[in-house]
């Protein structure tokens, strides 16, 4: 018998117990039938799919993307999704579609197998998570468990942070679950295969929608994220009333049938990410990899390639990253990584070296390449080319990926570009654009907090990493937090990372050159930072954003520093070093004044410091040097 018959008869009985105390909008149609009715259905079986579109027994009707296909068993029909665009959209926006969405108590229930984890996955969703704006509600997935997602007016912060339910209960791919939330006003579950399998208190009230946001099933989507589902989807209904266990319950063992059905998995258990390296200290470092399913994670290290020490990380992810502490100073260590599922398979990487931190008196030299946006060819020749040159570390000032919110762009592009350098030297990333600020940015980057701005220290050099991309203007919080930050600093070299240049020559971002003189010749919100780095006499500001070379005069005050007549210090040089990958651009005809150096083409940095001394090199994509400067403290030259 179909499901919501079943339900229909059950929630008959029930009715009365089924609500908390809300009024409800069915309630009194729902005297005429056995039970009420839900307010959408989707059931995914031929009479309801013609080609590529959806017909809902109740609610929105849908279109299929992606690839997809029915699939049959012995008990009845599935939708199969699959490929980088798979999902049913129900609405672009559901404001706009008239969708009728539960303002209280709701109960969301379907039966889904899952055939590839994902990070993130959805079953069905109405949503944006963007940062700290995230309101609506989503039924979903991540690496190993289902989770149910919800804000509502009556948080604590009463402006939209979403609590994600998670369960406990670890899902097998390629198996069809009967997954249930339930939000009564003031508590959330969450059920597996008629079992309560989590619960919270943190939402209340009347649900928290956004402004605008699309409802899917099948993919997680929102503004800046898309997160399509690998698996099969056999029913979904929706329902503005909350249920008690029991019927969820009943729900389950009247068609359990149904999860001992096994379609198998096409899951091979591999690396999705080779390691790569975070973080380094004097006496630490982080190493982080990711792997096709969840696992346990070991990772083998020492001083000879034997790698005779061993650390342990999290049980049961997919995305590691273990921390190694009590290692010695400026030391060469070897290590490898090893993940074990649960069903014994294992994976091991290749044996790889890295070196702890310099002391404070020690040269060190690091790699600056930006903008490695969807060009793996190119990244990759810029990054072996680094590593043929031995830095410490490597600094990215943003434009890691074309779109953040497109695994293949990282697992694809960036890390398997990267590796014969991150695998061997650790990243310092700061966020461009391109990221728009996904998760995924913040899942493969272990960074201090708040993470989208924060600084470190190597040898005898301060950095601070900001995100140009939010609001950086003197009243802003990372503005506060960068004049007290580097008024604290006694470094000997102060460096300040952010996307976006406050100086360039480019030809049409800032004004078209070619057809007005008109231009700003640089990013005038991250201009307002350059009073504090003439304030606080920061050395080097590097930038992406332009793909292209640019390197300033020494500027202060927004002026090119004259080194015979200046007695307030050298100024701040400020570089676009955004030849990393990404399609290259050109200045405009007319020179600037704080113009340098400027060049076409792919390129990458190293700068090399021994004391009060700095070298910068650039080089070409043919590893040619093209452009070089040399910086002295406290010489006469530069007056510090």
């Amino acid at each position: 018998m179909p499901q919501h018959c079943h339900l229909r008869r059950f929630l008959s009985a029930l009715l009365v117990t089924l609500l908390y105390g809300w009024t409800v909008a069915p309630i009194a149609q729902a005297a005429t039938h056995d039970c009420p009715d839900p307010i959408g259905h989707w059931i995914f079986n031929q009479r309801s799919i013609e080609q590529s579109k959806l017909n809902a027994r109740l609610g929105l009707n849908g279109t299929i993307s992606g690839e997809f296909k029915l699939v049959e068993d012995e008990f009845g029909q599935s939708l199969e999704l699959s490929g980088p665009n798979a999902a049913v959209l129900l609405a672009s926006d559901f404001r706009k579609s008239g969708a009728e969405l539960p303002a209280g108590p709701f109960t969301v229930s379907a039966w889904v197998a899952i055939q590839e984890r994902r990070r993130w996955g959805s079953i069905i969703s109405v949503l944006q998570d963007n940062g700290s704006a995230e309101k609506g509600w989503i039924l979903g997935y991540r690496d190993r468990n289902f989770y149910f997602g919800l804000a509502t007016q009556g948080a604590d912060d009463g402006d939209g942070m979403m609590t994600y339910l998670d369960g406990q209960a670890e899902y097998e791919t390629g198996r069809l679950y009967h997954v249930v939330g339930v939000y009564d006003g003031k508590r959330m579950q969450l059920f597996v295969n008629g079992k309560l399998d989590a619960s919270s208190k943190e939402q209340s009230g009347a649900v928290l929608y956004p402004k605008s946001a699309p409802m899917t099933i099948g993919c997680y989507r929102d503004d800046d994220e898309n997160w399509p589902m690998k698996g099969r989807i056999r029913d979904v209904a929706l329902f503005n009333l909350a249920a008690k266990p029991a019927w969820v319950q009943k729900e389950f063992d009247t068609n359990k049938q149904l999860a001992e059905l096994n379609f198998g998995s096409d899951e091979k258990f591999d690396f999705v990410v080779k390691p790569y390296l975070q973080m380094a200290t004097q006496t630490g470092i982080t190493i982080s990899w990711q792997s096709t399913s969840p696992s346990t994670t070991r990772v083998h290290y020492g001083e000879t390639e034997n790698c005779d020490r061993q650390a342990m990380g999290a049980v049961d992810k997919m995305l590691h990253h273990v921390t190694l502490t009590d290692l010695e100073p400026e030391t060469q260590y070897f290590y490898k990584t090893e993940s074990t599922r649960s069903d014994g398979q294992a994976i091991e990487s290749e044996v790889r070296t890295f070196q702890t931190a310099s002391k404070e008196e020690t040269p060190f030299s690091f790699a600056v390449i930006s903008d490695t946006q969807g060009n793996p060819k190119v990244s990759g020749q810029v990054a072996k080319m680094a590593w043929a040159q031995r830095p410490n570390f490597l600094i990215h000032p943003g434009d890691l990926v074309s779109t953040g919110t497109t695994d293949s762009h990282w697992s694809q592009h960036f890390f398997p570009s990267m590796e014969p350098l991150i695998s061997r030297v650790p990243i310092y990333p700061v966020l461009g654009n391109h990221e728009v600020n996904a998760r995924n940015y913040y899942d493969y980057m272990v960074l201090p907090k708040p993470e989208y701005y924060y600084e470190f220290k190597y040898g005898n050099a301060h950095f601070f990493m900001l995100d140009s991309n939010k609001k950086v203007d003197p009243a802003s919080e990372q503005y506060h937090w960068l004049d007290q930050a580097l008024a604290k600093s006694n470094s000997r070299w102060k460096f300040v990372v952010h996307h976006h240049p406050p100086y360039s020559s480019d030809e049409n971002d800032y004004g078209n050159l070619w057809k007005t003189n008109r231009s700003t010749r640089g990013d005038l919100r991250a201009r307002a930072l350059t009073k504090l780095y003439d304030k606080h006499r920061v050395n080097i500001v590097f930038n992406g954003h332009i793909h292209s070379y640019e390197r300033t005069w020494p500027l202060r005050d927004g002026k090119a520093v004259d080194p015979t007549k200046s007695k307030t210090g050298q100024g701040t040089i400020y570089m676009i070093t955004g030849g990393g990958g990404g399609g290259l651009e050109t200045p405009g005809p007319y020179r600037p004044f704080f113009q340098h150096n400027v060049r076409h083409g792919h390129h990458y940095m190293m700068v090399h410091i021994n004391g009060g001394s700095l070298q910068l090199k650039s080089f070409t994509l043919d590893d040619r040097l093209f452009d070089t400067v040399q910086l002295e403290l406290g010489s006469p030259e530069t007056n510090r």
